[in-house]
């Protein structure tokens, strides 16, 4: 066995080589304690030659034993406390534009920066004078809103102007208006805002408040004017009051005098505009100028009378017609909304004597008073030809003998029956009207078989309309069915025929 001697001279070898191994490392432990990460860089040095004459991995031992030198930690010193960043003045503020200008002030409104920075304060606002460098500021204290007025300027000035935003850390950038702003009355044409509800007439009933608030606009301030038909308002009945922006008329108690066209004027400088408000106060009517009675006759009495004087201002919409037995002298009504001039009253009882009266309408109401008829109509007796009168016994009354009319009739169906289909359990109806006198008999058949009183089947016979309800029919119950109809005179017959179906599986599948 020549080869085992060859493995047992490489294990002795590589023994040897473990022992000498040990002693290159031992200069590692003293340069560790000075200074932690170079005291890695010593053994790989050292450890170079003997990598040079052997292929084993030698620098990986003295990493394991440099290992300890770990646990030993720098002492770092106590971090100093951050310092707080420093103030950041906010961004310019945007939109500088003009609200309003008149004789000695100017309105400005802006909108909040982009960038407020450490915070915003408030704004200030800066104008200058052109063709001066020196701004002045016109708040004394910062101004909270996007908004400001500049009071206090002299007419004519062009001014410069501009507003910064403020903070803890300072001023931002001003914004500034492109051009110079006059100091004085932007001209605004007239212009007068009527309401819907007043371009038309305006009706008011008399005695009512009237207070119409009519808007304007218009710069400077307009002068406002207002003329009633053409002439000058009376201030003892009427009363304007005007603002900046609207005038208000006002009636404490409108009379019938107050209606008219009244014209409202709005001036600025050489520009007008006017608009016309027609206003009209309406009241009861007056009654009707006379009621005459023409004629009477029978149960008769034809009446005519003349329109009112007064009509409240308004047109007349009708009359009402009244009436007055001269025994009770309670007044009734006859006609009421009546629209001509001439009526005939009717159903008068014979034996009284009547007055009339007549009342005028319009759209507030009824007039207060009526128009009454001079004479009264006298409803006569009549005596009919057949009256015998004796002259010693006085009047005798003898009735009129009148043929009563016969209405006997045989029956006749006036809706016959009509052919219908059914469901199985769901419960049908047939129905037909029939007529007759005396009353008829009704009777129904099925298959020509008298049904009698099948509880199966309800007959109903109500003011001639005759109904058979068929309860949860099956398909058995299906063939013809008849109502007869009979009394002394006669009888009628009508038929249908009904179909009682069967509903499928399928069917209910499909309406599933």
């Amino acid at each position: 066995m020549p080869a085992k001697p060859a493995p047992i001279k490489k294990s002795a070898k590589k023994a040897a080589e473990k022992e000498e191994k040990p002693a290159a490392p031992a200069p590692v432990p003293e340069t560790a304690p000075v200074e932690a990460p170079p005291a890695e860089d010593p053994p790989v040095e050292a450890a170079a030659p003997a990598a040079v004459e052997e292929t084993t991995p030698a620098p990986e031992a003295p990493v394991a034993e440099a290992a300890p030198a770990e646990p030993a930690p720098v002492e770092e010193p106590p971090k100093a406390p951050t310092p707080p960043p420093p103030a950041v003045p906010p961004s310019a503020p945007q939109g500088l534009s003009v609200d309003d200008v008149n004789d000695t002030s100017v309105t400005l409104k802006w909108r909040s920066p982009e960038n407020i920075g450490s915070g915003l304060d408030g704004y200030a606002v800066e104008y200058c004078k052109e063709g001066s460098s020196e701004w002045v500021v016109a708040n004394t204290e910062l101004v909270t809103s996007n908004r400001h007025a500049i009071r206090g300027l002299t007419t004519g000035d062009m001014l410069n102007i501009r507003v910064v935003a403020v903070n803890a850390g300072g001023r931002s950038e001003p914004v500034v208006l492109p051009q110079p702003i006059p100091v004085r009355e932007v001209m605004d044409r007239p212009r007068i805002r009527m309401p819907r509800a007043l371009r038309s007439k305006y009706i008011r009933h008399a005695g009512e408040q009237i207070n119409l608030v009519i808007p304007f606009s218009g710069k400077p301030k307009p002068v406002i004017s207002w003329t009633k038909n053409g002439q000058p308002l009376d201030t003892k009945k009427v009363n304007v009051r005007n603002s900046d922006k609207d005038s208000i008329l006002f009636i404490r108690k409108a009379e019938r005098d107050d209606s008219g066209s009244y014209e409202m004027s709005v001036k600025v400088d050489s520009f007008e505009d006017k608009t016309t408000l027609i206003i009209q106060i309406v009241d009861l009517p007056g009654p009707p100028v006379s009621v005459k009675l023409v004629d009477s006759w029978g149960f008769n009495a034809a009446l005519e009378w003349t329109p009112p004087k007064d009509n409240g201002n308004t047109e007349i919409t009708g009359y009402t017609v009244q009436k007055a037995d001269k025994k009770t002298g309670e007044w009734f009504t006859v006609l009421e909304h009546f629209h001509r001039l001439n009526v005939t009253v009717t159903d008068l009882v014979m034996g009284n004597v009547y007055t009339f009266r007549v009342f005028s309408e319009n759209m507030v109401g009824r007039s207060e008073t009526a128009a009454v008829t001079k004479d009264a109509a006298r409803i006569k007796k009549t005596v009919p030809a057949e009256v015998v009168v004796p002259l010693s016994v006085g009047i005798v009354y003898k009735p009129l003998e009148y043929k009563e009319h016969d209405f006997s009739e045989a029956p006749k169906f006036t809706a016959p029956l009509k052919d219908r289909a059914a469901t199985v359990g769901y419960t049908a109806k047939l129905l037909c009207a029939v007529r007759g006198s005396p009353k008829p008999k009704i009777e129904w058949l099925k298959n020509q078989m008298l049904l009698g009183d099948d509880p199966k089947f309800r007959q109903i016979n109500n003011q001639g309309v005759c109904s058979l309800e068929i309860r949860k029919p099956s398909s058995f119950d299906g063939g013809v069915y008849t109502c007869r109809a009979k009394n002394a005179l006669g009888e009628a017959t009508v038929a249908c025929k009904l179909e009682v179906k069967q509903v499928t599986i399928q069917e209910e599948k499909d309406k599933k």
